[in-house]
Order: structure tokens, then C-alpha cells, then sequence
């Protein structure tokens, strides 16, 4: 199975719909100076296609899964909020390259912020389902916290599946069940009561600017502007003899155990000597492997390494919403 990748950060979104379905990449798509390092680090003999909009699309090989983790700046409570009018929307330039390849994707995979059922008064989502339908697609979506799969901070966010609408499903949904962590249930310990917050859309676009929202209070990630700093327990949590994580502790500890790593000091010395927030620990807040973002080699600035990792996807999360919307397209619910 063939994955091809668009706005892909440092490949949080690839790794979740690998981790789900297999697959491999065919190509990778994303001019940001810190998010390119990353993937020729770690991918290297995978192609950058760099700005979508600058992409011959009818040139491209077809893929099977298309993901795509488009810009939140448009839609994000932290920002300006100009939606579909803000120059970083991406999605209208997502479907017309989908429009212009050879064979479209079987399944379509995206992820954003919760402000994207909001803005511009639900117009911004509308106009998402309006692309798909567009495109022959129907699909469904829905809200997940980075929390709902135990880790240490909300990280609410939304994800969407779509698949043409000439068939039951993807195609790519039936064997999904037998893989290693596959089955709906995988995350139930702490998605169950998250099952409200599921969503579906057809081909009747307008029609769904009904739908009921989803709290966005938690939309704060933006732009490496890293949350995880509140959960430093004091400025002096970390340096020297382990971090005191006061009330965070259990949490800590269960992601911890979930990502098979000990948490790193959440502080590193600054120019200055004062402490300030180690882009080490935020990567394992965002249940990377150690160096996915961090290790020298790449090459990275302490800023460009924040800016990689706030703006990416945790993989255990956008794996645990893939199933539970590939078990809900299995079903039938969005057929």
C-alpha cells in the first residue's frame, strides 16, 4: 500500500495511518525548512515535493491513502481566525490536486485543530465537505484529545476519513483488524467517553453546517508556541536528580508506560543560565521516539525543533481516531 503525504510536518499523521494499515511512503510534501531536515533524516530516499501548489499533480504516481495535516493558523483560536479567506488555506489547493491526479486516493486521511468546526461560523467545515463532495467522496470525522489516549496533555483535535462514494468503504478498512493494536475497542480504557463526539457528512455539503460543534476551548497549540510548559511542576522541576511532578505525577507516569520511555527533564538551561522548556520533553509529550526531532544530526535550531513539534500530530492519537472512524466506516454508519 502506497501512503503519499501532504503538509506533513515531521510525519505524525504517516506514522498513525502506518501503524494502523501498513503501508509505505511514496512521497512526502512540505517546504518548511525544519519539517524538510526532518524528513530527509528519517526518509531519505523519499521524495519532498515541497509547496503543494506548485505540484504537477497529473504527474504524480498514485497512492492508495492520501494524508494530509493542513495548516490550523486560519481556523485556530489563536490566531486571527480569517478561515477560508487566510492565504495559509490549504484544503480548496488539497482537493484540486486531488482532482488532477491520475487515480484518486482510496482513502483520504486529515487532521486539525477543533477551531475548523467553528470558524466562519461552521462555513470552514462546510467547506471541507463541499471539497470532498466535490471529489465523489463521503466520509465521516471526529474530536479527539491527545488525553484520550493517556497522554499528559488535551491536544484536542479533529480528524476526518473520506472515501469515494461509489462503494461501502474504502476498500482498505477490511484488514485493518488483524493488525498488531487494530480493533475499535484498542483505546476503549480511555475513548469511551469520547464516543459522542462522533460525527459523519455525505455529498450534501450545505446541509451540514447544522451540526453541532465540539468544544474548541482547548485549541492552544499554534505556531511553536508548545503547551506542555504548565506542566512543569516549578521553575526548578527538572536539572539534576529527577523532576519533582508533584500532582502531574500519574499522568507522567502513564504516558510513561504507554510511549516505553521515561520522561525526559522538562527544562534545559537557557543562555541565561534560567531554565526554559527542552524541546526533548515535548517530543516525548507528542509520543515521538527520542531524536525523531531532536537528535543533532539533524541539525535543527531549538526554535525550528519547537515550531516542528507544535504544530505536529501525536501518532498514538491520530492511530486511535483512524480506528475508531475505520471501524465506524466498516460498520456501514458513513456508507
Amino acid at each position: 500500500m502506497r501512503i503519499g503525504s501532504l503538509c506533513t510536518g515531521y510525519g505524525g499523521l504517516d506514522m498513525a495511518v502506518q501503524t494502523v494499515l501498513g503501508g509505505e511512503l511514496a512521497f512526502v510534501a512540505d517546504p518548511d525548512p525544519g519539517a524538510t531536515a526532518i524528513l530527509a533524516h528519517h526518509h531519505p530516499e523519499v521524495p519532498n515535493l515541497g509547496d503543494i501548489t506548485h505540484v504537477d499533480w497529473s504527474d504524480v504516481e498514485p497512492v492508495d491513502v492520501l494524508t494530509a495535516g493542513f495548516p490550523c493558523q486560519p481556523v485556530s483560536m489563536a490566531g486571527r481566525r480569517a478561515g477560508t479567506t487566510d492565504e495559509r488555506w490549504l484544503f480548496d489547493d488539497i482537493t484540486n490536486a486531488i482532482r488532477a491526479m491520475v487515480a484518486p486516493p482510496r482513502l483520504l486521511v486529515f487532521e486539525n485543530v477543533p477551531g475548523l468546526l467553528t470558524a466562519d461560523g461552521g462555513d470552514a467545515m462546510a467547506r471541507v465537505v463541499e471539497g470532498l463532495a466535490t471529489l465523489g467522496c463521503v466520509g465521516t470525522y471526529r474530536v479527539l484529545r491527545a488525553s484520550d489516549v493517556g497522554a499528559p496533555h488535551r491536544r484536542e483535535r479533529v480528524f476526518i476519513v473520506a472515501w469515494p462514494s461509489d462503494s461501502s468503504g474504502s476498500g482498505l478498512e477490511a484488514g485493518w483488524e488483524g493488525r498488531p493494536g487494530g480493533g475499535v475497542d484498542a483505546d476503549a480504557a480511555h475513548l469511551g467517553h469520547e464516543r459522542a463526539r462522533l460525527a459523519r457528512f455525505g455529498r450534501s455539503g450545505p446541509a451540514h453546517r447544522s451540526h453541532p460543534v465540539a468544544d474548541a476551548s482547548g485549541d492552544g497549540w499554534d505556531e511553536g508556541r508548545p503547551e506542555p510548559a504548565g506542566l512543569v511542576w516549578g521553575p526548578d522541576a527538572a536539572l539534576g536528580g529527577g523532576p519533582d511532578w508533584g500532582p502531574y505525577g500519574p499522568a507522567v507516569r502513564r504516558w510513561e508506560r504507554a510511549t516505553g520511555r521515561d520522561a525526559p527533564a522538562p527544562t534545559e538551561p537557557g543562555r541565561t543560565g534560567q531554565p526554559r522548556l527542552s524541546p526533548r520533553f515535548v517530543e516525548w509529550l507528542m509520543g515521538l521516539q527520542e531524536g525523531h526531532v531532536t537528535a543533532s544530526e539533524i541539525g535543527l535550531t531549538r526554535n525550528q525543533q519547537l515550531h516542528a513539534l507544535g504544530n505536529g500530530v501525536v501518532p498514538q492519537q491520530g492511530a486511535a481516531a483512524l480506528r475508531l472512524l475505520l471501524g465506524r466506516a466498516t460498520a456501514g454508519v458513513a456508507a
